[in-house]
Parts: C-alpha cells; sequence; structure tokens
C-alpha cells in the first residue's frame, strides 16, 4: 500500500525539500527558499515498495510526480496483453505530465521507491506564477522527447548485441548523471523489464549478456554488470 506523508503546514522550516539529495537534478532545482517553501506547502511524500504503481495509463491525472529515490518502471500494455516498457525513472525524473486528463503509461516501483506528490491543479497555479520556472519545465521536456527518440533508435534496425550494449552504456551515463559512478553498473530492473525496453526476449538478453560475458567484454555480477572492455562497448552502442 502505498504510504503518504504530508507536510506539516505550520512547521517554520521547510527543511525537507531544501535536504533532498537530488534538488540539484529535478525541477526543483530552479527554485529560490522562498519558492521551495511554497512547493513543499502543496507537496506529499509518497513511498512506494517494489512492484506497486505509483498511476496507471487510462487513470484520472491528477497527480505529477518527481521521484527522489529508487528506480521506476514506466509502460505501455499493448492490445493483445503484451508490454511494452518504454523507459526507466532515476531520481531527480519527472512523471506524471499528460496531454490529456489520464496519464498515457503506466509506473510502478522496481525496488523502494520515493516520490513527491503534486496536485496537477496545484502546480499548474503554481508554475502560473513563476514563469521562469518553465524554462526548467522544457528543459525536462526536451530531454524526455530526446530520450524517445533514442527509444526509437534502439527498437529500430540495431541488432541485439547492440541493442544490448546500447543500453548499458546509456544507464551507466544515467547512473553518473546521478553520481552514481561505481564500477559496478547497478541493473535494479529484470531481465525481462530489459528484454521488454529493448524489443527483445529474454532469452536473446541473457543470451547476449552470457556471449559478452566470454568475450570479456563484461563480468556479471550480483544486481548488475562490469564492463571490463568500455571502449568495445561504447563502439557497439554507436553503431
Amino acid at each position: 500500500m502505498i504510504r503518504t506523508v504530508s507536510p506539516n503546514p505550520n512547521r517554520a522550516n521547510f527543511g525537507r525539500c531544501s535536504a533532498c539529495a537530488v534538488r540539484s537534478l529535478s525541477i526543483c532545482g530552479a527554485l529560490d527558499q522562498n519558492d521551495l517553501a511554497e512547493f513543499e506547502r502543496f507537496a506529499r511524500h509518497v513511498q512506494l515498495t517494489p512492484n506497486e504503481a505509483l498511476f496507471t495509463a487510462g487513470q484520472a491525472a491528477r497527480s505529477v510526480h518527481s521521484l527522489t529515490a529508487g528506480v521506476a518502471r514506466l509502460y505501455k500494455l499493448l492490445p493483445d496483453g503484451r508490454r511494452q516498457v518504454i523507459g526507466f525513472a532515476l531520481p531527480g525524473d519527472f512523471l506524471g505530465t499528460a496531454p490529456s486528463d489520464r496519464y498515457c503509461y503506466s509506473a510502478d516501483a522496481i525496488d523502494s521507491v520515493s516520490v513527491c506528490r503534486l496536485s496537477r491543479e496545484a502546480f499548474a497555479h503554481f508554475i502560473g506564477q513563476r514563469p521562469h520556472f518553465l524554462i526548467r519545465i522544457n528543459e525536462f521536456a526536451s530531454r524526455e522527447l530526446m530520450l524517445a527518440q533514442e527509444q526509437m533508435l534502439l527498437l529500430g534496425r540495431r541488432t541485439a548485441e547492440e541493442k544490448v550494449a546500447s543500453f548499458l552504456v546509456g544507464w551507466r551515463e544515467r547512473l553518473a548523471h546521478i553520481g552514481d559512478e561505481r564500477q559496478t553498473i547497478a541493473l535494479p530492473m529484470s531481465r525481462q523489464d530489459i528484454a521488454d525496453y529493448l524489443g527483445l526476449t529474454i532469452e536473446t538478453v541473457s543470451r547476449t549478456l552470457t556471449r559478452f560475458e566470454r568475450e570479456k567484454m563484461l563480468i556479471i555480477v550480483a544486481g548488475g554488470v562490469r564492463l571490463l572492455d568500455s571502449t568495445r562497448a561504447a563502439a557497439m552502442a554507436a553503431a
């Protein structure tokens, strides 16, 4: 069950948002202390356990969400029941914006996830009073468009090996962007998730990773992989 922690409107120091570890990466990075205090007045801090839904496609889009911890899975279900994973959200990502009054995709937690949930109406009013904040929103929208274009390329004419290599290199870059530059590339998502993202079967993903390990491009470790030949992986990703 989703747990919501409501802020105390009488609290003088709105410290939760000021102390947020991913504030500089999120939409809130453009806010000064006064705006941040106002922002926290209508923000609700929500915690989800693995596989809990944040929202589902077709549900009334009453809220937007800023991910502050964990990894979320974004997906659509096809008419025949198949699932297409369209992305993975990391801390700092902004979720739930919709061109209509209903969500066009579903989002759920892969591991333990925390988000700031914002009423769509209150958020629209907040933006309307702060035109400079629109620049930050546009930056996030542009990044989302870029990721969608990369996903289209990934699902296009690339081989299975190129797809898996591209995913690993791209995911490593995204982890580095949020400060995770460990040698091991953490993969909290399942191989089925990766397969559904790349348009492959789980067997193909597993075989490809095993082949990469056999060819000493990487080592499969608990919770992820460790790249041994980053140059080769990058070359395959750029193909």
